[in-house]
Formats: structure tokens, sequence, C-alpha cells
């Protein structure tokens, strides 16, 4: 009966999206009258619409100019018009609700029409992105759209002065990431003087990726510390009883599921044997367990955790001599992250790296917590619905999923499970090998680093035949946290015919995979290039280079299209469904063809573990 209904009525997110529909009418027979103005005509609306909101109209009352206003900016900065499904995604974040749209529906261009409205009051719009990258590319790109239209754009990221930070939260949208935009709220509760403040206030904020960040990151502390008294020599002395002790699996208890390790019986009092023969404990004490001595278990528990929980290049990369924390969530680096409690200075003992001294904590607070702060919140993301009741009893936010402007031409497989991680890997190497011969460009998704590179390895000592050859490895580029900086390259080349990306979670969100290559990513190379050269391009050469460009990449998409356009891989299932989807949702863009599939076996960490 409930399925004839919905049938008969549309399920209750159908009705709500066809409740915009008078709204998305009204914008689009404005259409015509936006397109007659001139570029200066359509940059005073802006200034038009601040004075009507100073006489008292509402920017709900506006929004349908606003978005009319946007729309045709676009058209003219971008050569991009909002469909729309657009519009509508537009309307439900600036009510303050999730707008859930598939990969490639233009996510980033949605969230200018409610930025724009609500910059009109003048007391900031925020718009949050998972990363640095995602940050200033969006604020670079989307920036032009505002400027046409008279607005100023900041973007905050790593290593900005005070001064410079102060100038992009004073412009009228600054787009940034939610460890930075936290950690200056921090800063500012830390000064002496307001004017040392480099924010103004939480008013509307559009997180993208909503889910990983209010979700996924919600109770992840953000710490403002302060050095205390160095302990490094401790560390070190600690750390190597530990790995000594470690050798005999009898000292301790190991329960990988719930990710803890705890010392035996057998193992406390060989941990308290050597530290006694080494002199370490304290004087006139009854042993390891008396009073005096407490800090000394601490650090023994400490270095327990970092020998045997945390693994190189999966929960963090050592480098320059530095241990950096990577996120399991997005396989990125977190610069600038340390772990509490001493566990951090443990894990660089164990590395051999520089201890750095403990801190004590001096401001904290959570993301949730943060995004409470503001006056109004919203988000897009293309995985939500599976929390849609947690947004609803946490933040007070409506999940609704936005239909998709084409119909989804993406075959989801069935996974394929084998016993063991050998046999499993010969079947992933024999699949990218089917599609680097057929010219289909193939995305192979792995949950750590050092599986990224394995698998890398197995790929670079294959042998096959081609065209009557015998040739050794498969050409391929691997995406990781070592080399975030050659990430937009990477995905540049991504869906070019035959290539063949090796990616962590990285590749899982905010990531833009066009069929054939990216225009802009080419031109912008093409450009460096020219300058590194000494030759500042001509306009009419960089146009003839472009038109080239825009022919070889339509000649590739066909070729990639006709392969059956994007493959998916991934290799393993993570913990979080999101995750998967997120992996799977880089391919079937705007209605491409398209294909996902995994391959697990019984050795991989979630059917071991669970």
């Amino acid at each position: 009966m409930l399925g004839f209904a919905r049938k008969l009525f549309g399920s209750a997110n159908d009705r709500q999206v066809k409740a915009f529909a008078a709204s998305v009418a009204k914008i689009n027979a404005l259409e015509p009258a936006m397109t007659a103005l001139s570029d200066e005509q359509l940059r005073a609306k802006t200034a038009e619409f601040k004075e009507r909101l100073a006489k008292g109209e509402t920017l709900d009352q506006l929004l349908s100019e606003a978005f009319a206003v946007v729309r045709e900016a676009s058209k003219r900065v971008l050569g991009q018009r909002h469909y729309d499904v657009q519009m509508v995604g537009g309307m439900i974040l600036h009510r303050g609700g999730i707008a859930e749209m598939r990969t490639g529906e233009g996510k980033t261009l949605v969230a200018t029409l409610p930025t724009y409205l609500n910059a009109l009051e003048g007391k900031g719009v925020h718009v949050i992105t998972v990363n640095d990258y995602l940050a200033s590319r969006d604020a670079e790109w989307m920036g032009r759209v505002y400027e046409f239209l008279g607005l100023t754009v900041g973007v905050i990221v790593n290593g900005l002065s005070q001064n410079q930070r102060q100038q992009s939260y004073r412009s009228d949208i600054t787009y940034g990431t939610n460890n930075e935009f936290g950690f200056d709220y921090l800063r500012d509760n830390l000064v002496y003087d307001v004017s040392e403040m480099v924010q103004r206030g939480h008013n509307f904020v559009i997180v993208d990726e909503v889910d990983s960040i209010l979700i996924d990151e919600a109770r992840t502390p953000l710490i403002i510390s302060g050095p205390t008294e160095d302990r490094s020599e401790l560390y070190k002395i600690v750390d190597l009883i530990v790995k000594e002790l470690i050798l005999d699996k009898s000292n301790y208890d190991f329960d990988e599921k719930q990710r803890q390790v705890l010392l035996t019986e057998n193992g406390q009092e060989n941990v308290e044997n050597m530290l006694i023969a080494g002199n370490h404990l304290g004087e006139d004490t009854a042993g390891l367990y008396d009073a005096a001595n407490v800090s000394i278990v601490h650090h023994v528990n400490q270095a327990l955790r970092a020998n045997i929980i945390y693994q190189r290049d999966k929960d963090y990369i050592v480098k320059a001599g530095e241990v950096i924390l990577i996120d399991e969530f997005t396989g990125r680096m977190m610069s600038g992250r340390r772990l509490s409690e001493g566990l951090h200075q443990a894990i660089e003992a164990k590395e051999g790296a520089d201890i750095q001294p403990e801190n004590q904590t001096l401001a904290s607070v959570t993301i949730q917590n943060y995004f409470r702060l503001y006056k109004k919140l919203s988000g897009m993301t293309g995985t939500a619905a599976t929390e849609a009741q947690e947004f609803g009893d946490i933040y007070k936010m409506d999940v609704l999923e936005i239909p998709t402007n084409r119909p989804i031409a993406r075959i989801d497989e069935d996974d394929e499970v084998y016993r063991t991680a050998a046999e499993k890997n010969v079947a992933i190497i024999a699949q990218i090998e089917d599609c680097y011969r057929r010219g289909q460009p193939i995305l192979v998704g792995t949950v750590s680093i050092e599986k990224s590179e394995q698998l890398s390895e197995l790929l670079g000592e294959h042998r096959f035949e081609m065209d009557g050859k015998t040739v050794k490895g498969i050409p391929h580029s691997v995406l990781n946290a070592r080399y975030h900086d050659q990430e937009a390259l990477i995905v540049a080349d991504a869906g070019v015919p035959g290539a063949v990306t090796i990616a962590t979670n990285m590749a899982g969100r905010g990531t833009d995979i066009q069929l054939g290559g990216n225009v802009e990513m080419h031109m912008a190379k093409w450009r460096q290039e020219q300058l590194g050269l000494g030759i500042d391009p001509d306009p009419k050469v960089e146009h003839a280079e472009k038109v080239e460009f825009e022919a070889k990449i339509a000649a590739d998409k066909a070729h990639a299209l006709a392969a059956g356009g994007l493959y998916v891989l991934g290799t393993e299932r993570h913990e979080s469904r999101r995750i998967d989807n997120q992996l799977r949702g880089r391919t079937g863009r705007q209605g491409d063809p398209g294909k996902s599939k995994f391959f697990l076996c019984c050795e991989d960490d979630l059917l071991r573990i669970f």
C-alpha cells in the first residue's frame, strides 16, 4: 500500500522539490530581461539590491531577481548557466538546509546563488571546503562571478599573516577550511585587544562536503596549546624498552577492532624489570605502579599505542623529519595537527624524528560547537541521506535530495570477493590491464598510502602482451598525501583515454574528473610553461592554443565514452559507507556512462576485524 501511494503522490522528497517549481519559474521568467542588460547595468543590480534591503525589503523578497542576476553573470564570466535543479539547490541552502547533489551536478556553482544573495547584507558569508586546494580553487574560480558583480572575495589558507587574514575576513565572501576558521576563532579569543581579532562575526556559512565536516569530524577538538617542560629523553628511553618488549606477543593484548592495546601481567613485570635495570624509576619507590612513577606508566602506555596501533604510511607519514598525521576520511595530510597526551611524541620517538615538547591547552572548541555559532548554517554533499536523522537531531537541518539534471548512466556492479590478497591483486591487475588496452580511464581507490604504493609497484612489474610485444609495466599516476602538490595535474589527466590513476581517499571528495581532460588545467599548465621559458603569452596565441586543446579533449572524450566512460575500482571497503559512495560518485557525472566495482578479499581489514 505504501509503495502504491509513493508511486501515486511521489516521495516526501519529491513533493518538497516540486514545491520549489513556482520559484524556479519566476527566476526563469526574468532571464530574458537579465540577458538584455549590459555588463554595467547587470553590475549595478548589486547596489540596487543593497539599497532595497536598507529600505526594508527582505532577502526572500530579493531571491528571484538575485538568483537571475547570478545566473546571467555566470553565463557571461564562466560560460556556465545554472540548471533549474541547481536553482532548487540554491534555495535549500538559503533556507539553512542541506542539498544532497550527485557528483558532477555542479555543487560549486550552486553555492554562488545563496552566497551572493546573503552577501548583500554586508555581514559576510563564509564558504567552507575540506582542504586548502579546493578553497583556493573555488575562491579563484567562483570569485570571478562575485567580482564581476562588485563583491569582494577572500580566501583563508595556511601560512597567511594576521593582516592578510583580517583583510580576507572583511571581504563580502570568504573561502577556507573548517580548521582555519576554527583556529582563527580560538586565536581571536586569546588576543588582548579587539583590534587584533581577525574574524568579524558568524552570519551565514555554506559547508561543502557537510557530512565529512559536521558528522565525521564533529567531535574533533581544535586545540591551541603552549609548550611545557621538555621530556624528549624519557620518550626515547621508554620507546627502546617497548620496542624490545613487543618482540614477545605474550607481553600485550591487542584489540584491533577497538584500537586498544594493554600490557599483560607478564608484560607489566617485564617492563618494570627493564626500567629498574636501567635505573629509570624514581628513588625509594616500591615499583612501576608506585604513585611516584605514574607519569612513566603513562609514557609506557603511549609508547605501546605508538608502536602497535599507529602505522606509518597509513595513520601518518614522516616528511622532512616531521611526523604528519593522515586524515582517515580524506587521505590528506593534517599539517599542524598533533595527537594529545604525549602520543604524538611517542610516535616521534618510534620514528627517530625530532621530539617536539608537550603542550598544555590554552583554548579549545569542537567542530560541532564552532559551527553552532553561525546565525544560519547550510551545507552540500553527495552523501548525506544516510545521516539525515543526525543532521535533524543535532543541527536542526533538513536534507533534500536534488534530482540530477540528466539521468544517471553509471552501472554499480556487485563486489567480487577473493580468498587471499594475492588472488585479489591478480584480478585487480587484470581489470586495470583490460581498461588500459581498451583506452578506458580507470580510477583505483585504495585505503592507505602504503596500499597505493604496493599496487603501484605491482603495476610497474606487470608484464603483458600488447601489439605483438611483451610490455613491462602499465603507465599510471599515484595520488596520495605524498604527492598532494601534483593533485590538480593528476586529476586533470585522470579522464584521458587509457589513464590509470591509483588514489587514496584524496580522490573521493571534491574531485571532478572530466572525461577527455580538463581544458582550464591544461591551459594553466601551458601558461606556466610559457612563463618558465620567459615568454609572456600573447592573447591570440593563447586563444589558438585553447582551441587546439578543446579539439583534442573533445576527441579524447569521445574515445573515453566509447570505451565505457570512467571505471572506478575500489580495492577495499571502508568502515563508512559514505566514503565508498564518494569514490563511486567520481564516475557517471552529468549523465556520462561509467562503471564502479569493489574487489575484496578475506584478508581485508574490514572483513578480518569485523
